[in-house]
């Protein structure tokens, strides 16, 4: 065997014949003007030829030449037709979702291949696909050039068309989901390229495996006011798209979003306060220690913005948050246990770190009397995010709750009566007259002349007297 039969023979699925390879070679000889021998035209032949192999379908992206790669059928579109400039014959077109255990993507069947797709073509068939890569509406997508079923290759994909949220995979479409409201956002208006207007807005969404951001295009964004935090809600026709490295599911004209009867647990993670790094996108939880008043300012372009600061605090640590535009209007204070998500960690005052969150946060104030997140309307109670708190919120109030007052009522309530001697521990939330202390479930009013500081944990002892904790001792 000569050393480009040898080569030729490591190739792998390749639809050249020897003949060709070998031609290919001389070509690429005489193309190098004597700089390379047989050998390495023929390594250098391989290789492109190789290039536009790839691992998965994850691995197809746009300004790819060719891509060749293996996958499952998911779905099978239409047929559509269209008319072509300057060409009497209509076009055909029918888009096939394909997957395999990286993504999936959107594969576009032409003209002579349309019809056969929907003839032929099934659902769990698994094909190798070559074609042309290039970004489409939805995503990345690939024009077909030539297919072949593979009935040799088991590929793990799953065929239903209701998904959760990890199974969500960047070019998805028909995506239907169900998922419990999280947040919602206002409708925005702008301007496309043609000079028509525009709307989207937003929700957040969450199911047992995850959360994530919906965004609602055109005649859909209108639908964001009739939903309520903590709703049950289905997508139907929605597609997955990628947005700064983070995958959303849109709505466009197509697709649908409606209230549903249906049982969604969100049970989200959080990550300790004392953990965090800048740099990070994280979700955090845990009770407000203390939250200044809500400021304006002017920003480069003139328009006028709005920041409110509080302080959170978990059983590891605390650390400001920064809570801006429509999220500054969320009615928090001290004592309250809140969830953030999705917030972002930067280097903030005198090298403090600082939580940010944006518009792509969501705030969650959990607990019997909370209201909304930011952008939804009216009195909700707390919805599946409340789980995010449970470890951190119990862990950082125990300590607290052990030294809390004791007695109490029939109803259960712990209400200290006039005069009766109590030790009340908790975090200054207000260092003044009076000083004000918070454990994460009561908050105290304390008469004292003792020099304490905000966001020190300490503790009091006295007396009860109009509802004032007169203290002797606070240490």
């Amino acid at each position: 065997m000569s050393e480009i039969e040898g080569i030729y023979e490591d190739l792998e699925d390749t639809e050249v014949s020897l003949e060709e390879f070998r031609e290919a070679v001389e070509a690429k000889v005489e193309q190098m003007g004597g700089l390379a021998d047989e050998e390495t035209a023929a390594m250098l032949i391989a290789h492109e030829l190789g290039e536009s192999e790839v691992n998965g379908v994850a691995d197809v992206e746009p300004g790819m030449e060719e891509a060749k790669f293996t996958a499952k059928v998911v779905s099978i579109g239409e047929i559509r037709t269209f008319e072509r400039d300057g060409d009497d014959k209509d076009g055909r077109v029918v888009n096939v979702e394909v997957a395999d255990e990286t993504g999936s993507i959107r594969a576009a069947f032409w003209d002579e291949h349309a019809q056969a797709a929907t003839d032929e073509l099934e659902e769990g068939q698994v094909l190798k696909i070559k074609g042309r890569p290039k970004e489409g509406f939805s995503g990345v997508e690939v024009s077909v050039d030539d297919v072949q079923p593979d009935d040799d290759t088991e590929i793990e994909v799953d065929l239903s068309d209701t998904y959760t949220v990890e199974k969500l995979s960047l070019g998805l479409s028909d995506v239907t989901l169900v998922g419990q409201v999280l947040d919602t956002d206002s409708v925005r208006t702008f301007d496309r390229d043609d000079g028509s207007e525009g709307k989207v807005a937003n929700l957040t969404l969450g199911d047992e495996t995850g959360r994530v951001r919906v965004t609602l295009w055109d005649e859909q964004a209108d639908l964001v006011t009739e939903f309520e935090v903590g709703e049950t809600v289905e997508v139907v026709d929605g597609y997955v798209r990628d947005r700064d490295g983070d995958l959303e599911l849109h709505v466009g004209n197509r697709g649908a979003v409606e209230a549903v009867e249906a049982d969604v647990e969100y049970v989200p993670e959080s990550t300790p306060i004392e953990s965090l790094e800048i740099g990070e996108t994280v979700d955090i939880a845990g009770v407000v220690r203390s939250a200044d008043p809500k400021r304006t300012f002017d920003r480069d372009d003139g328009s006028e913005g709005q920041v409110r600061n509080i302080r959170v605090q978990d059983a590891t640590g605390d650390i400001r948050v920064a809570m801006w535009g429509e999220k500054a209007d969320i009615e928090v204070g001290p004592g309250d246990e809140v969830a953030l998500a999705d917030v972002e960690i930067q280097d903030g005052w005198q090298d403090d770190l600082e939580a940010s969150a944006g518009w792509r946060s969501t705030i969650t104030v959990l607990g019997e009397d909370s209201g909304a997140t930011g952008g939804a309307d009216g009195d909700e109670t707390a919805t599946g995010l409340s789980a995010f708190a449970e470890d951190e919120v119990d862990d950082a109030t125990d300590a607290a709750d052990a030294a809390a007052p004791s007695s109490s009522s029939d109803d259960g309530e712990d209400t200290p009566a006039e005069g009766e001697p109590i030790e009340f521990t908790g975090v200054v939330v207000q260092a003044g007259d009076p000083v004000v202390l918070d454990d994460g479930e009561t908050t105290m009013s304390v008469e004292t002349s003792a020099d304490v500081g905000l966001g020190e944990e300490v503790t009091a002892r006295g007396t009860v007297t109009n509802g004032r904790l007169e203290a002797d001792e606070v240490f």
